[in-house]
């Protein structure tokens, strides 16, 4: 009994995926274009200023200067 209990769950939910339609009133919004354009501006500033400074930061004695606490 509680095969065919999952088994007709299995297949209740095995509905395929549907996307969003699309609104072309959202496709040129100005916000959107410009963080279209940034986003990968501050994916390279994350992978090449952030994260060496923070590592610079746990080390010491910029640590001690920092205050940077382990957390």
């Amino acid at each position: 009994m509680t095969r065919i209990a999952a088994l007709t769950l299995a297949l209740a939910f095995a509905a395929p995926a549907l996307a969003d339609d699309h609104r072309s009133d959202r496709t040129g919004h100005p916000l959107k274009i410009i963080a279209t354009i940034l986003h990968p501006v501050g994916v390279v500033v994350d992978y090449v200023v952030m994260r060496p400074a923070h590592w610079l930061a746990e080390k010491e004695p910029v640590k001690t200067l920092t205050g940077h606490e382990e957390v």
